[in-house]
């Protein structure tokens, strides 16, 4: 953490990476980056992001899960992912895919 940062130029492609940083630390545009990120790799895996899961990729301990709920609504809110199921009305259960899928 902080996720890498991808600019692509006319040209190339430019890529940023940061030192590690604590969750803390990490600014509001980091922290949807590395959701959007973590949501792109579980799912070319042939898996899905989770609350759970983002947890997990924060060291985020369970009674803290509201922090990452706020973060997957805001991604949401921002277009970088989505519902697997938007009929799903279970928050806990609740899986997550990037826009593009």
């Amino acid at each position: 953490m902080p996720p890498p940062y991808f600019l692509a130029q006319e040209k190339h492609t430019k890529i940023t990476l940061y030192a590690p940083v604590a969750f803390k630390e990490m600014n509001k545009n980091d922290k949807l980056r590395a959701c959007y990120q973590h949501c792109c790799l579980k799912y070319i895996s042939n898996s899905f992001m989770t609350n759970q899961s983002l947890r997990e990729r924060f060291r985020i301990p369970v009674k803290n899960a509201a922090v990452i709920s706020r973060i997957i609504k805001e991604t949401i809110t921002e277009g970088l992912i989505k519902e697997l199921d938007d009929k799903n009305r279970s928050r806990k259960f609740t899986k997550y895919i990037p826009y593009w899928a």
